[in-house]
């Protein structure tokens, strides 16, 4: 009887890798490995994409920990850097360094490198997160360009707010105002994320930095993966350690959230918010068992949830229970739990055993 297990599929991950190809052929890929490779494993994975051209991650921490498994390809710092001492080990280590304020900007004028660092400077066209303003954009280059400590190959992106919608005019928008902004130029360009890269082919430019999709989930509202030719890579399971009758009116859980209406089974499965799962995931949302789907009753607790099974005689103790994966997307499970995807696939906690497999 295996306990909380996340599988995950390298052959579904090459998959979508080659599905990013096939969208975006004229483009290299930048794989986002942020928050643990979205839950899973981030230098496994990494290791892994071995057609990829470059990784990006969110910190430093997570930089490091790249080059200390092994990888040598660019990796692109989606935050920059915020302190001298951390400019100085991306330099030693080979990071391209997002630039999206001045601070930074000032921080590379004033440094002394054993090298140039690759910078992306990142422009805000409706974001407004980090990025330089538009209208900065021609100074702020400039001055990139004087700096001793930045390489010539300067890089120019920016960042999409509602891609993930088709109906919504704001990608166009930002598109027109970032190729407005940078007119007269002839730099490497990155603008699509997984979402531009399915919806918005003119986004695609030189880069394209795929992360969502990369896990075969779909970065579109009102769609799984499936619908775009993605594969789930991982697939979160558990097993039955419990069968138990329930008589009707009986509750089941925490707060009695759950009473029977007639006399049924209750299957107990070892996972729970301990394990990441969500625990607000309410009455009805599906796990499949044996190819079948059972839904939850009760509260999710910290180490177990528990499932209606009825009068099913072929459900059994030590059966595994699939709680998101090939059979069951998780975006249909974050909206029961009235969630997205990310958060699911990011909440994964280190008792849940990995397993890696090739089909």
């Amino acid at each position: 009887m295996r306990l909380a297990c996340a599988e995950i599929n390298l052959t579904a991950l090459n998959h979508n890798l080659a599905r990013v190809k096939e969208l975006a052929p004229g483009s290299r890929i930048m794989a986002v490995l942020k928050a643990n490779a979205y839950g899973h494993g981030l230098v496994t994975i990494a290791q892994n994409l071995v057609d990829a051209d470059a990784f990006a991650v969110a910190r430093i921490d997570e930089a490091l920990a790249l080059r200390a498994g092994g990888v040598i390809k660019p990796i692109v710092l989606l935050e920059g850097v915020f302190r001298a001492e951390d400019l100085a080990i991306a330099a030693t280590s080979n990071f391209n360094v997002v630039v999206h304020d001045e601070a930074q900007l000032v921080m590379l004028e004033n440094a002394q490198l054993a090298s140039p660092i690759t910078a992306w400077l990142k422009l805000d066209t409706g974001m407004h997160r980090l990025g330089i303003e538009p209208n900065q954009c021609h100074d702020m280059y400039t001055r990139l360009e004087r700096c001793v400590s930045v390489a010539e190959n300067i890089k120019l992106m920016t960042h999409f707010a509602c891609a993930d919608d088709l109906d919504d005019g704001k990608t166009t928008e930002q598109m027109a105002l970032f190729f407005d902004s940078i007119k007269g130029r002839n730099n490497e360009l990155c603008l699509a994320n997984s979402a531009g890269i399915v919806g918005w082919p003119n986004s695609h430019c030189d880069w394209v930095r795929p992360g969502l999709m990369l896990y075969g989930v779909s970065p579109m509202i009102d769609s799984t993966g499936q619908d775009h030719q993605l594969t789930a890579v991982m697939r979160l399971t558990s097993s039955i350690i419990a069968i138990r009758d329930v008589k009707a009116g009986e509750t089941v859980g925490y707060g009695s959230a759950w009473r029977a209406a007639s006399d049924t089974r209750i299957g107990v499965v070892a996972m729970g918010y301990g394990d990441g799962y969500p625990r607000h995931a309410p009455n009805g949302t599906p796990v499949m068992i044996q190819g079948k789907r059972f839904t939850i009753v009760g509260r999710v607790s910290m180490d177990m949830i528990t499932v209606e099974l009825g009068y099913d005689d072929s459900v059994a103790l030590g059966d595994e229970v699939e709680l998101w994966g090939p059979n069951l997307p998780v975006e249909q499970i974050a909206q029961f739990a009235t969630t997205i995807p990310y958060e699911l696939l990011c909440n994964i906690t280190p008792r849940v055993e990995y397993k890696y497999i090739q089909e």
